[in-house]
């Protein structure tokens, strides 16, 4: 099999994430000098001007990025009047961020089970989001929280109108008399 499309897809579902050098050797299962050899094979596919995108290493993370010389086409597609619909994934993202503020994107990712780089990225473009500063956990992460283009976007004065989320603990109690009340002996 050849292993140069597959580490393609891998940097693809990564996304902004990316990989190091050992993640991918050990996903891939192969040596040094053959995921060497894969690398340069990319890169000189992604050189091509018939390619939109590149392979770049940023730290010690390999990942897949858009060439600069097309970026007034990508800024384009970020005013385009039916991108600003937002999908369920982004909607998730916001409502973590506005109910959670200010919060990180790992504890957005925890909350929602997945990956919200793309997400966050989206709502930053939109500016419905921003960085509300760093935070005192290691490697200093950035904390986001809601833009006054949110509470427009929601027709709201200010973050405090946001509807209450329901109590936990009433939610638990339910789950917990619904199952009792289906399990009871005779």
């Amino acid at each position: 099999m050849k292993l140069a499309p597959v580490l393609e897809g891998l940097l693809f579902i990564n996304g902004s994430d990316g990989l190091s050098f050992d993640d991918m050797k050990d996903i891939l299962d192969i040596d040094d000098i053959e995921l060497e050899r894969l690398i340069e094979s990319l890169e000189s596919e992604y050189s091509n001007p018939k390619r939109g995108i590149k392979l770049v290493k940023l730290g010690n993370k390999y990942k897949l990025a858009t060439k600069e010389e097309h970026k007034e086409y990508y800024e384009r597609l970020s005013t385009i009047e039916d991108n600003n619909n937002l999908s369920q994934s982004l909607l998730e993202t916001l409502a973590i961020i506005a109910y959670n503020q200010p919060i990180t994107r790992i504890k957005v990712d925890e909350i929602r089970g997945v990956s919200s780089s793309y997400s966050i990225r989206k709502l930053l473009s939109k500016n419905l989001i921003k960085e509300a500063g760093k935070s005192e956990l290691p490697g200093r992460p950035n904390l986001y929280s809601v833009t006054s283009d949110f509470l427009d976007y929601l027709g709201l004065s200010s973050i405090e109108e946001l509807p209450a989320l329901d109590d936990k603990e009433e939610l638990d109690n339910e789950e917990t008399d619904l199952f009792s009340s289906r399990y009871k002996e005779n």
